[in-house]
């Protein structure tokens, strides 16, 4: 922790159209860089500052999201649609074809994210020490391939290789995403950002399904799902150079910002407390991850979060065709399913960053899929019910919006490059447990009902009610412990979080009383070590 003069106060200016800003200090910095945060390296730590006015800050902003958001949702599609072809095929005869029998269908689900477990803890290392673009750049090439070469196999075993592997080198990028986020946008912003690329998911049901449903139709010498398998990963292929060619490795490297916008770039991160990066392992923070409390609660929100959707993910198309559906029909019918996602998802981060609140959105969140997945329990499945049970169907994909939100939640109370890659390390192990158990739940046998799936999902929304209680309520908890450690060290103990408000708002009295000063904002210390840090209910 740097000392501070006692001058430093009287520098600071503020006014309704300004934010503040420090001086670059230029390679001087990059002494202090080493030991807190990358961005020093750009601003220093001088005392000195200067005004940016809210047009700067639009500015720099427009040209990041124009840059970056393009990258990140391409990648995300492809991902989301790699990772979804299974389910695509399995409309159209792969069960059949590989002579997939018991719990096959869904162990070709769950390998995928046995090999992510494996990979996780390797990955959170690699993302500290290995440049963040091109590391994910191999990682998309790779996973392509993968897809591409799974139209060679015929069977069970050739499945589950080419699975494991695609599993293997997906498991960097949602943790790759999360850190993007931190480093480019402030916490008010990265609510919709993160929730924008999560979006993907859902238009990815949408264009997976006419993409499949075109390519179910092609006649030739290759299977059906053969056919989707080498498509979609040849296209995932082609497209990979992108990343390498546009997305920078972090703030400090961005060819497409002059040194000036580089300072208001980061500058306007101060607020978060959260940094960009450091390239310096730090075992102390890897430490205090382990000792967390916090910690433990998003491996449990994450993990009954993602089982019901790990299973519903896998079996969705085959619970369509479960209404009386044939293969043609229940494609397009999943069709909807990936619009409500869209704007269920958008729409509950565009409620939770204006109420600047997590817990109370992720409650109503579960709400619609316990009553619709009650509803599919008790409903038969004879013609008769055929639009009911596709409403029902419909009202599930709400559990879509759970996800960013939990991911949005975690990310933002958590500070230290290292600690954050390790939280989200832990994050990202307990969303593919949840997917391997998931789909575990459901059996082809189990058709058309599948109530034992069902009634998984039921309980795991119920507890993650319950769960999102008992960890607003810790993180209020914190908060009036960092308003305690603020007085000890003779600051305001109530402060505004401005990381979480618009540049133009202020306090009621219209001045900076009781702002927090964010000083040690780039000293990559944690959320436990900074005392400024504000946790986000």
């Amino acid at each position: 922790m740097s000392s501070r003069s006692p001058s430093f106060d009287s520098n600071l200016k503020e006014t309704e159209s300004h934010i503040e800003v420090a001086l670059p200090r230029g390679p001087a910095a990059s002494h202090a860089a080493k030991r807190g945060d990358a961005a020093l390296a750009i601003i220093g730590e001088s005392s000195e500052r200067r005004e940016i006015s809210k047009e700067e800050d639009r500015r720099v902003l427009r040209k990041i999201d124009i840059w970056l958001m393009p990258v990140i949702l391409l990648v995300y599609f492809l991902q989301q649609l790699d990772k979804s072809s299974l389910s695509y095929t399995s409309v159209f005869g792969i069960v059949e074809e590989a002579g997939l029998v018991g719990r096959e269908y869904s162990w070709l689900t769950s390998i995928v994210y046995i090999a992510q477990l494996i990979w996780q803890p390797i990955s959170s290392y690699l993302l500290v020490r290995l440049p963040i673009a091109k590391y994910l750049f191999v990682h998309v090439f790779l996973w392509g391939s993968v897809v591409a070469c799974s139209a060679a196999a015929h069977e069970f075993k050739g499945l589950m290789a080419a699975r494991f592997f695609l599993g293997l080198f997906e498991a960097s990028v949602a943790p790759a995403f999360i850190t993007i986020t931190q480093m480019w946008w402030r916490r008010r912003e990265q609510t919709m950002r993160l929730a924008m690329w999560m979006a993907m998911n859902g238009v990815t049901g949408m264009v997976g399904s006419l993409l499949a449903w075109g390519l179910g139709h092609i006649k030739g010498s290759l299977h059906p799902y053969q056919t989707i398998f080498l498509f979609i990963g040849i296209l995932t292929i082609v497209t990979s150079p992108v990343v390498i060619l546009v997305l920078p490795d972090s703030p400090i490297k961005a060819r497409f910002l002059s040194i000036d916008e580089k300072v208001i770039a980061l500058e306007r991160l101060r607020a978060n407390n959260q940094g960009t990066e450091n390239k310096v392992w730090k075992w102390d923070q890897a430490l205090e991850v382990l000792l967390d409390v916090k910690t433990y609660l998003w491996f449990l929100l994450l993990f009954v979060c993602c089982v019901p959707s790990g299973g519903i993910s896998a079996f969705g198309p085959l619970i369509i065709q479960g209404f009386g559906f044939n293969q043609f029909e229940t494609i397009l019918f999943n069709i909807p399913f990936g619009f409500v996602q869209v704007v269920v998802t958008l729409g509950s981060a565009f409620v939770a960053t204006k109420a600047k609140l997590k817990w109370p959105v992720i409650i109503f969140l579960t709400l619609p899929p316990i009553a619709s997945a009650s509803a599919l329990l008790k409903l038969g499945r004879g013609p008769e019910h055929q639009a009911a049970l596709l409403a029902c169907y419909y009202i599930l994909s709400f559990f879509n919006g759970l996800q960013p939100m939990l991911y949005s939640w975690s990310s933002q109370n958590t500070a230290g490059h290292t600690k954050k890659l390790c939280t989200t390390g832990v994050v990202f192990v307990a969303q593919c447990a949840g997917n391997i158990v998931g789909p575990l739940l459901y059996r082809t046998e189990d058709k058309p009902g599948y109530h034992p799936g069902l009634i998984g999902s039921l309980i795991s929304w119920i507890a993650l009610a319950v769960l999102t209680c008992i960890t607003a309520t810790y993180l209020a908890y914190l908060n009036k412990w960092q308003e305690e450690a603020r007085i000890r060290k003779g600051k305001p103990g109530k402060v505004v979080d401005r990381s979480l408000e618009t540049y133009k708002a202020r306090d009621s009295s219209g001045s900076v009383e009781g702002n927090a000063r964010n000083d040690q904002a780039f000293d990559d210390l944690t959320d436990r070590d900074n005392e400024d840090f504000i946790y986000v209910l």
